[in-house]
């Protein structure tokens, strides 16, 4: 179970020394990708099906998709390197869309940090639930 609130940014250099904090592993390359790549949004400022789909994972489901508590598998390189099955991928319904659609939230189980992406993993935005 997620205790609220969650973690609120730390940085790109807070996300590697959580990495390495965590036994995962860091190199330049993941470190600059980190720094471009993951912003920070607030809790208020995320859609309300992405409430929604928090508040699924708060519960443990069920989920409207097969999909969703899959392993995601960070292939894009965007969020901080870590073991396999750190990170899971849940569904944020996208109104209108006959199918998944692009929008995401990724959860690091460890560090209880959350991610949310609008671009099916391009880029990523650490939610802030402190503000």
């Amino acid at each position: 179970m997620r205790f609220p609130p969650r973690i609120t940014r730390i940085g790109a250099a807070g996300a590697v020394l959580s990495a390495l904090l965590v036994g995962g592993t860091v190199s330049a390359a993941t470190a600059d990708a980190t720094t471009a790549s993951v912003g920070s949004i607030c809790y208020g400022a995320l859609p309300a099906q992405a409430h929604d789909t928090l508040d699924l994972i708060d519960r443990g489901g069920p989920y409207p998709y097969p999909q969703d508590g899959v392993v995601f598998q960070n292939r894009e390189g965007v969020l901080p390197q870590q073991s396999n099955g750190y990170y899971h991928e849940y569904t944020v319904k996208t109104p209108g869309s006959s199918d998944r659609g692009a929008r995401r939230v990724v959860t690091g189980e460890e560090t209880q940090e959350d991610y949310y992406t609008s671009d099916h993993y391009a880029s990523f935005d650490l939610i802030d639930f402190g503000c």
